[in-house]
């Protein structure tokens, strides 16, 4: 069983930043691939970024790549996503992901978290 909270969403500017964490308990974190969704309104949940259980690798889908970053600390049991250079069409709620299964992203697997709002606007 693992448990993820996410933390870290709220209003921000266009051009502005975030920082969003997700912890995990209830499992060994260091096991696990981490991703990070989000779901915009009326759209279908999108897989935004992945890590590999020690971090050694990272993804990310095209329309974020160069202003998102997936970092994790295994120490602390929690991932990050640094958003960057925020757009308006990035606001949705973005949800963790944690599963043992390799390439299984486009599949709706392992744990999720509650999620937490991201709204980008002036």
């Amino acid at each position: 069983q693992v448990q993820l909270v996410e933390s870290g969403g709220g209003l921000v500017q266009p051009g502005g930043s975030l920082r969003l964490s997700c912890a995990a308990s209830g499992s060994i974190f260091s096991r696990y691939a981490m991703g990070w969704y989000r779901q915009a309104p009326g759209k279908q949940r999108e897989l935004v970024a992945t890590s590999t259980p020690l971090g050694g690798s990272t993804d990310y889908v095209d329309s974020v790549k160069g202003r998102f970053t997936v970092s994790r600390d295994n120490a602390k049991h929690t991932v990050y996503l640094q958003m960057n250079s925020l757009k308006p069409e990035d606001t949705a709620v973005y949800f963790c992901n944690a599963r043992i299964l390799p390439g299984t992203w486009s599949r709706e697997l392992g744990y999720w978290g509650q999620g937490t709002q991201v709204t980008v606007s002036s």
